[in-house]
């Protein structure tokens, strides 16, 4: 591409020996630009609007000229001026909402996993390739440019990117949506491996500063906990409740614009930062008592400093509820305060308002609306719970009962006992209508309580989302029949009309476009540029199956990916890898049901056979994975699996195995792994997995599934068809029947004699020499009950690869099933799913945001 100020004949053009002189100065903006006429810096979208905003940043944001830029300096430049260019289209779209007075829609998460943002921001403005060669003019680099950005810390797994995806959605539709969570300073944590030991470190991605926030202290909340309520007289001559708090935080806003993909909606992702009431008590200090003196500061902040404290300890436990009540209530104040700005009562509060809880994290906003509306705004109760109930929706994430959180009553009387006092009302008024339609039923009664009776009572957060939401649905076909079957069945009976289904998507725009850019631009080439907005054209690949060049090509893109792969393998572990092997990959958050585990005992069975001398086709096996910190069993994997590394790796006699775990598995991560790989183990117990996105992304990018009937992979392999899925294993009712049979699985070892010799090869100490009983837990666990199935279903995997070996031989076939999946799964988009949210639970309709029209700034 040519320079555009080149062809400007009003620059001065330099003798090469000025060229050389004045090449230090190329990013000083006076330097470069001066002579040239005054491009429109802060919006202009023409490479020398780009390139002045670009080296205004560098100088006057950072201060810096070309010699003392780092990488960073330039990434923050970059980053400052993509975000100019939204916030133009970011003020017009709130501007349109309140203009047209919209419904809006209210994403409430503990987490949003959103990874990097520069990218998806340049392609979302269409001005990434206009970057790329402006800064290649510049002698720099966008890919390393790109590097320099932290993944934001601001989710653990499934949950927080469905979350992500989501907003991505929710904007290019043109939805009018708010995402709403916390600012984690250090997320959730950084993952060293020590000796194959996960070892948790701060993952301090604020370390720098973030340029895509701004700060929004006038919109401070202030966050009580504690104290006791009392009766007072109101105006109209009853009585109210007053909460006398004996602590309070305060919730500041940080707003990160999220961009509809080449649309003019940007939409906001507003995350709140603890801050204490009183940061410094000047007496204290004074008095020499300077640790005491910011005591209240540091115990107010450690609200918003970590994701999912370690909850094994009361400590942890109080600070988790401490956490999902304060964004709750600095999310639910904000709502209501844009909803009032407008509005003088709140009569149409849920017509003009959809909130939707995801998962049970944030489900104490129903009491935190309740308690706003009926003792901030005097509702009478049955109008606030009608406004509650309708604004409300809520998406039920697991059928894992530890993940159903329940609260200790003494633990919630004690930090928020207005809450309390709400929830047993709810629950008085509900259970009263369950009475009236089972009055004979005191069991069912008694298990659809809000209230869990026990030596410890507990509050049933599930129970509250449930009975608070108009809407309540799963995440997959399957999880949500087993939802209405099983999970929340006494509710189904009561309200079937509220229960639905809501299969999960991913965007495209970061999951194709962005992390697989050559296969992106193969898309496009064969079927145009709108299916990255339209997912139904990807079905228009089908037509090009039979042309051996465009299978070759697909081939090519795929070996492309896998030798980058490799490279970044070799960098990170100093492990060998052969892009030509078959690239097996499992990368998900670390869980006994998601069965990372019975993915090594195969490893380690393809390792006696490769010893026994059978013929094995090469494989490498990747990893990627965390641990929640408490979770002793999950770690035990993690180093089960670098103990089955450091010997299937060392053995330089059998080569055509190998282990790769990748640490600290992240978005940015995924993104280099997903375009490389072959093969997608998505084989958690079935039954266990609500959906999943990890399989959606990979089938995207042409990799073939081996899976369970569990989760979206039901649907994934009705979408691309039974011949291009390798299935496997026990169903959920096979499942529920085996556990009903005490099914044990040193069963399973007696009748399968390579799984006995697997086992026996870890108990003699094979793996563990130093400490023979070091995998012993993993052995008692798996020969016992075999909760998670996995000794039960490995005679049924081991076949099942078998099959994948096989049809990887023939190396046209698997293009061409590889090609398949990629035309197949369109609708895996979170576009197909946030559609469905918006028509059948928000009620929401798209926005059109018209830049031409008048705003005032001032």
């Amino acid at each position: 591409m040519a320079n555009p100020i080149d062809a400007d004949p009003n620059r001065q053009r330099e003798t090469p020996a000025q060229r050389d002189g004045n090449a230090q100065q190329r990013d000083t903006p006076a330097a470069f630009f001066r002579g040239n006429p005054a491009p429109d810096a802060r919006t202009g979208m023409h490479p020398i609007a780009l390139r002045r905003a670009f080296a205004d940043h560098l100088h006057y944001s950072r201060a810096r000229e070309s010699m003392s830029a780092t990488p960073f300096d330039r990434y923050v430049a970059l980053a400052l001026s993509a975000r100019d260019r939204l916030v133009d289209r970011w003020t017009k779209t709130q501007h349109t909402y309140y203009e047209q007075d919209v419904k809006r829609g209210y994403y409430l998460s503990a987490e949003f996993l959103l990874g990097r943002a520069l990218v998806a921001n340049l392609q979302a403005l269409d001005i990434y390739d206009s970057y790329k060669t402006v800064l290649g003019e510049l002698g720099l680099d966008l890919d390393e440019l790109v590097e320099q950005e932290p993944d934001a810390g601001l989710g653990n797994g499934g949950l927080g990117r469905l979350a992500a995806c989501f907003l991505d959605s929710m904007a290019t539709i043109g939805l009018p949506t708010y995402g709403y969570g916390i600012r984690y300073e250090f997320g959730i944590f950084e993952q060293v491996i020590r000796d194959g030991y996960q070892v948790e470190r701060a993952d301090e991605w604020l370390r720098f500063g973030n340029p895509w926030e701004i700060e929004r202290p006038e919109h401070a909340v202030p966050v009580s906990f504690g104290g006791y309520t009392e009766r007072v007289p109101d105006k109209r001559g009853g009585f109210r409740v007053v909460w006398r708090h004996s602590e309070q935080v305060i919730g500041v806003p940080f707003d990160t614009p999220i961009a509809g993909y080449q649309s003019n909606t940007v939409n906001t992702l507003r995350l709140w930062s603890a801050r204490a009431g009183e940061e410094f008590d000047f007496e204290l200090f004074n008095a020499g008592d300077y640790v005491h003196a910011v005591h209240e500061k540091n115990q107010s902040e450690v609200i918003s400093k970590v994701l999912y404290p370690n909850d094994n300890f009361d400590k942890g436990k109080e600070l988790r509820l401490r956490q999902e009540y304060f964004f709750v209530a600095c999310s639910i104040a904000d709502i209501v305060n844009r909803y009032n700005r407008v509005h003088p009562d709140f009569s149409r509060f849920a017509e003009k308002n959809a909130i939707q809880l995801n998962d049970t994290h944030p489900a104490i906003a129903i009491a935190e609306l309740m308690r706003v509306l009926i003792d901030d705004h005097l509702l009478p109760w049955e109008d606030a719970w009608k406004q509650t109930v309708g604004a409300f929706g809520y998406t039920n994430h697991t059928l894992l009962p530890e993940a159903l959180e329940r609260w200790p009553v003494a633990l919630f009387e004690r930090l928020l006992p207005r809450h309390l006092e709400i929830i047993y009302e709810i629950n008085r008024r509900f259970l009263r209508e369950v009475m009236d339609a089972h009055p004979q039923d005191q069991d069912r009664v008694a298990r659809m309580s809000l209230i869990e009776e026990g030596h410890e009572r507990h509050v049933r957060m599930a129970h509250l989302a449930v009975v608070g939401s108009h809407s309540v649905n799963g995440v997959a076909k399957l999880h949500s029949e087993l939802v209405k079957r099983d999970l929340l069945r006494d509710f189904y009976d009561l309200w079937p009309e509220r229960f639905n289904n809501k299969t999960n998507g991913v965007t495209f725009r970061r999951w194709l476009l962005a992390c697989n850019p050559a296969l992106a631009a193969l898309v496009t080439e064969k079927v145009g540029p709108k299916w990255v907005t339209e997912f139904e054209r990807l079905r228009e690949l089908e037509r090009h199956l039979d042309d051996p060049e465009f299978i070759e090509r697909i081939a090519a893109v795929k070996r492309a990916n896998k030798v980058a792969l490799a490279k970044v393998i070799a960098q990170e572990l100093d492990i060998n890898v052969d892009p030509s092997s078959i690239f097996d990959v499992q990368i998900k958050r670390l869980h006994e049901y998601k069965r990372q585990l019975l993915n090594a005992l195969h490893i380690v069975a393809l390792y006696l056979r490769q010893k026994r001398g059978e013929q094995i086709t090469p494989r490498t096996f990747i990893f990627g994975a965390k641990a929640a910190p408490g979770y002793r069993q999950a770690k035990l994997i993690i180093k089960f699996i670098h103990a089955v590394a450091y010997v299937v790796n060392g053995d330089r006699r059998h080569t055509g195995l190998r282990v790769a775990f990748m640490p600290n598995y992240r978005v940015s991560l995924a993104e280099r792994i997903i375009p490389a790989a072959d093969v997608s183990e998505q084989i958690s117990t079935a039954g266990m997995e609500a959906s999943g996105t990890g399989n959606m992304k990979l089938a995207l990018n042409g990799a073939l599934t081996v899976g369970t009937l569990d989760g979206a992979n039901i649907e994934i392999r009705d979408a691309v068809g039974p011949e291009n899925f390798f299935l496997f294993g026990l169903t959920a009712d096979e499942v529920i029947a085996r556990r009903g049979e005490h099914f044990e699985g040193r069963t399973a070892v007696a009748a399968d004699p390579e799984l006995r010799e697997v086992i026996e090869l870890i108990s003699s100490g094979f793996f563990s020499p130093e400490y023979r009983e070091l995998f012993q837990p993993l052995l008692d666990r798996l020969l016992g009950r075999d909760e998670y199935m996995m000794l039960a279903d490995f005679k049924a995997y081991s076949a099942c690869q078998r099959e994948v070996e096989a049809a990887y031989a023939d190396r046209q076939s698997w293009l061409r099933k590889s090609a398949l999946n990629i035309a197949r799964v369109g609708e895996f988009s979170s576009d197909r799913t946030v559609r469905e949210y918006a028509r059948d639970i928000w009620g929401l309709t798209p926005v059109e945001i018209d830049l031409g029209a008048a705003m005032s700034l001032v």
